[in-house]
């Protein structure tokens, strides 16, 4: 058995309270019979956005009534001030709106027929005309100091003597402290300044120095340099020249060798022809004597070209070693004047 609560009163927030306990649900019919709708043609189906049922659109714009029925206070306090806003805007739009200037003293505005055609008015009002004598202008008197009104309360305080420091005598320690740093300050900077120019002057007297001593480096390493390169070629010189004097002593030793090989020649030449009998017969001897003739003569000149190379390289050889000569005293000169 269910039992029913008795009814609640309804919450303004509109919140889902149960009426009942919790129950079964009872064996009802549905609401087709799927027997019946097999049975039936079949659907027709179309398109659905033409059908009444689907609800197209957004549907959270959708207005849906609250469960409860009183309207909520807050949608009733936002409307009433999105009205106030739309008076004051209105307000604000009249009165921005551009209007017939205010008539000057003595004056009023009137209606005034602005119609192409002119019509008689019948109901004049009756007009009258009133004075009024005013009273010299007076000086205006000097404008009061504004003087706010006085709020809260009072408060005084009673100092007594000797309550208050003496400020000669409370002061004069701290500022004799305050002197005394700032100044001691003072020649620490100053000293530091001194210190820093010092060592400046330091490094440039040492810079000076440093490049003096790399210019005297540069200096002698050329000096050495050019040493070097002088010995290198005196001692080029000095081989050629040994070379040289070696290839003359070579040729001299040559010539002499050849001038004693050659010096019994002659002798020996005819000791062998006697010895082999060459010269046995008068008219053998008269062709010997021809054949001597003719051979002396070949020896003659043959030795007359030797004579004639001997001369020729006697020459290139004078010639030379006064060459080697020369040489040496310019060598000899150069090194006299280096020195």
């Amino acid at each position: 058995m269910t039992s029913v609560l008795p009814p609640q009163k309804e919450s303004t927030s509109g919140t889902y309270t149960f009426s009942s306990r919790p129950r079964a649900l009872p064996n009802r019919s549905k609401y087709r019979d799927p027997v019946a709708e097999l049975q039936e043609e079949p659907t027709q189906y179309g398109n659905i956005m033409y059908d009444r049922r689907v609800i197209r659109g957004n549907t959270y714009a959708q207005h849906i009534l609250p469960v409860s029925a009183q309207p909520d206070p807050i949608e009733i306090q936002r409307q009433q001030e999105v009205r106030r806003r739309a008076a004051a805007k209105k307000r604000a739009k009249d009165q921005l709106r551009p209007r017939t200037p205010e008539p000057v003293e003595g004056r009023k505005h009137i209606d005034v027929q602005t119609e192409l055609y002119l019509e008689e008015l019948s109901d004049r009002i009756v007009e009258t005309d009133v004075e009024c004598q005013t009273d010299a202008f007076l000086d205006k008197p000097p404008t009061p100091l504004f003087v706010p009104a006085k709020t809260g309360r009072d408060a005084v305080t009673q100092i007594e003597e000797g309550e208050l420091f003496d400020f000669d005598i409370e002061v004069k320690p701290v500022l004799e402290v305050f002197i005394g740093k700032t100044i001691e300050q003072a020649l620490l900077e100053v000293m530091e300044e001194e210190e820093l120019a010092n060592l400046r002057g330091q490094q440039r007297a040492f810079e000076e120095l440093r490049n003096a001593e790399l210019a005297e480096v540069q200096r002698l390493e050329e000096q050495e340099r050019r040493h070097r390169e002088e010995k290198e070629r005196r001692m080029r010189e000095q081989r050629e020249v040994l070379r040289l004097e070696k290839e003359t002593a070579e040729k001299i030793a040559a010539r002499v060798f050849a001038k004693h090989y050659l010096a019994d020649l002659i002798p020996s030449i005819y000791s062998n022809l006697r010895d082999n009998g060459y010269f046995y017969d008068p008219v053998e001897r008269d062709i010997e004597t021809n054949f001597l003739n003719w051979l002396v003569k070949d020896v003659e000149n043959t030795l007359d070209d030797h004579v004639l190379g001997r001369k020729v390289l006697d020459m290139l050889i004078r010639e030379v070693v006064e060459k080697r000569l020369d040489v040496f005293q310019q060598m000899e000169q150069q090194h006299n004047a280096s020195a």
